[in-house]
């Protein structure tokens, strides 16, 4: 066994030992002009703010306007999440972001018999308006960016409750500023399920939402296709952007059929990535999607708005590359991870918190984590020029490289149909299986050091243990012992006859958008659950997404 001096030696005369990106992409000792012969850089790269926004979508980025500090939350009841985001805002972040729990996702109750468990856990319970006004108490939703984070096929019922507050309170629709994730498809791969995943539904669901937000409320980005999920489950740089992009282009397509036109919903488009740990792989591939995208909307849609062919992303940093291990670890990770988001030009910004691998943040621990976006926007210089990685002969040789295997997964999934011929053949199934596979393989083998958890480990009781935020059990009660009262107090007369104009709408499969009848029953304090089986019975699925409930009405 090597003593701790003979350690020290090694240590000392140890040079890099992975000669590839995290992606597999092979690097070089040195990189040279030679590395990019034939890049013209007004056609390739272009300053920020032109085309193909290679730099930046916009000509003076940071110095302009700081990325949105957005810290995601939701767990407990309605009202825990409302106090943090309070306390979020009260630290300086800049927008609000909350996130559903597993239930409002599967688009069932919190009173569900299968849900007992997952109440308020990793998200808010969002059930019926009246969650949306606890959440919502004291926030002027007027003067708020909000982000709302839902995926599934239940996204239109969540956003129904946020516009059915505003038209509550009086606010005009049209002013209201924020984001629906709005993405259904990825759903079966994130951990929801293929319940949740009907590609009609969720073609459906998506383009509903697009269509309406883009008549009635301009400020609203319809739609932020989530590439940050497919990559937690374990595939690499430019698979994220080949798969995340392959659904975009599923959305857009769907819109199209509705009949809306390609300048007249893109410009709210909007995409929400990873950045994980592999720093400069990371900033070239977010400075690649910028241009492939781009690239997409002009050449393959047309599209002639400048707006539309801007690629508008939000950053969420990795998660999966976070550990229990060590965790104050991870405030390391986070924070280069943060770094590479604010070089590559982004958005918005969720920083993880370090304890994210162990329970949900404390109040510390997202303090920590929104001081990270402060330390660099305002003490780190970072935010004083645009892409100040640009003409780097590493990041632009990688930035191509990037591009180059992400268009082809697009090629490829195109000669297939398209992502939902993909999904349902099992292709990207297997795709991202392989992937997951080799990147445990790497890790297990060490030709992936993570630290504290393959190497520099330390004995278990020596590592740090910091406080751990617990979910009261009472939140859960709270939380059904609310539900069922408002089942009892509601007008359930003008509820069914909401429901029943909604089914009518719905199982005529005509592509009527259906939101304005979602909202009509979320006024009426319908339940995710009571709207989301109208709309899957209509669609001739169990009422129940778990198969186990049948309609009340």
């Amino acid at each position: 066994m090597e003593d701790k001096f003979e350690k020290l030696e090694k240590a000392y005369y140890e040079g890099a030992k992975r000669l590839k990106t995290w992606s597999g992409f092979p690097v070089k000792e040195v990189y040279t002009p030679d590395d990019l012969s034939g890049v013209d850089y007004s056609k390739d790269i272009g300053n920020p703010g032109d085309y193909p926004y290679t730099r930046g979508i916009h000509s003076n980025m940071f110095r302009g306007r700081v990325w949105t500090k957005r810290e995601l939350c939701g767990f407990g009841t309605p009202a825990d999440t409302n106090k943090r985001l309070k306390y979020l805002t009260e630290e300086g972040q800049s927008g609000l972001n909350f996130i559903n729990d597993l239930p409002t996702a599967l688009g069932i109750d919190s009173d569900h018999p299968l849900a007992e468990g997952e109440i308020g856990v990793i998200g808010v319970p969002l059930s019926s308006l009246k969650d949306m006004e606890s959440l919502m108490e004291g926030i002027p939703i007027d003067k708020v960016s909000v982000s709302i984070v839902v995926s599934t096929c239940t996204a239109p019922i969540v956003l129904a409750q946020y516009i059915a507050l505003a038209e509550n309170r009086g606010v005009d629709i049209s002013t209201v500023k924020g984001t629906i994730q709005n993405e259904p498809l990825k759903g079966r791969y994130c951990g929801f399920g293929p319940n949740t995943a009907h590609t009609d539904l969720c073609l459906q669901s998506a383009v509903d939402i697009i269509e309406y937000c883009t008549k009635n409320m301009p400020n609203w980005y319809t739609i932020n296709v989530n590439l940050y999920d497919l990559r937690e489950t374990g595939i690499n740089a430019y698979q994220e952007i080949g798969f995340g992009f392959s659904m975009a282009i599923a959305y857009i397509k769907a819109a199209l059929k509705r009949g809306l036109k390609i300048d007249e919903f893109t410009p709210r488009m909007a995409f929400y990535c990873s950045s994980h740990i592999d720093f400069f792989e990371e900033v070239a591939k977010l400075r690649a999607a910028r241009r492939l995208w781009a690239k997409i909307m002009k050449e393959k849609f047309e599209a002639k708005d400048p707006r539309s062919i801007k690629f508008r992303f939000g950053v969420h940093t990795a998660g999966c590359s976070l550990v229990p291990q060590q965790p104050m670890n991870n405030i390391i990770r986070v924070a280069y991870e943060a770094l590479a988001a604010v070089l590559s030009g982004v958005q918005s910004l969720h920083c993880c918190s370090y304890d994210e691998p162990i329970a949900l943040p404390t109040e510390e621990a997202h303090r920590i984590a929104l001081r990270t976006q402060q330390v660099l926007a305002y003490e780190t210089g970072v935010a004083n020029v645009a892409d100040p990685l640009a003409g780097s002969y590493y990041i632009e040789n990688l930035t191509n490289m990037i591009e180059e295997e992400a268009a082809r997964i697009i090629n490829e999934i195109e000669e297939m149909g398209g992502i939902t011929a993909a999904m349902d053949s099992k292709w990207l199934d297997n795709e991202i299986e392989k992937a997951a596979y080799k990147y445990q393989k790497e890790i297990d083998s060490k030709d992936r050091i993570v630290v504290g958890v393959n190497e520099f480990i330390i004995p278990p009781e020596e590592d740090i243990e910091g406080d751990i935020h617990e979910i009261s059990g009472e939140a859960a009660k709270t939380q059904i012992e609310g539900l069922r009262e408002l089942r009892k107090t509601r007008d359930n007369e003008k509820l069914k006859d909401t429901l029943m104009r909604l089914r009518k709408v719905a199982e005529k499969k005509s592509g009527e958008n259906l939101l304005p009848f979602i909202i009509d029953a979320v006024k009426a304090y319908g339940t995710v659950g009571e709207i989301n089986g109208t709309i899957r019975e209509a669609f001739g699925y169990h009422y129940d997404t778990m198969g186990v409930l049948i309609s009340p009405f």
